[in-house]
């Protein structure tokens, strides 16, 4: 199991079009992946989950994977997220 803590940088955060990018990005990983919020973890494959969180920008949320391919899952999604989703 890998855990990396990431803040989110873009002007909406992680709603609507930039949510869609991530969980599709996480759905490209075979392990299993988690964001965790203020003690609230949610499948990271799950858009209704991630939404739920209410993730805007500044905040700091962890990236939790489980699996064969979890570094390459943690770095790509951090990647994601630290590239601002390409706004």
């Amino acid at each position: 199991m890998l855990k990396k803590d990431v803040t989110i940088t873009n002007s909406i955060g992680l709603h609507a079009r930039p949510a869609t990018f991530f969980i599709q990005k996480a759905n490209s990983y075979k392990s299993s992946i988690w964001v965790e919020k203020d003690e609230r973890k949610v499948n990271a494959k799950s858009l209704l989950g991630v939404l739920s969180l209410g993730i805007a920008k500044g905040m700091t949320i962890s990236i939790i994977a489980d699996g064969a391919d979890e570094e390459l899952a943690v770095n790509g999604l951090t990647e994601l997220i630290n590239t601002g989703f390409a706004e």
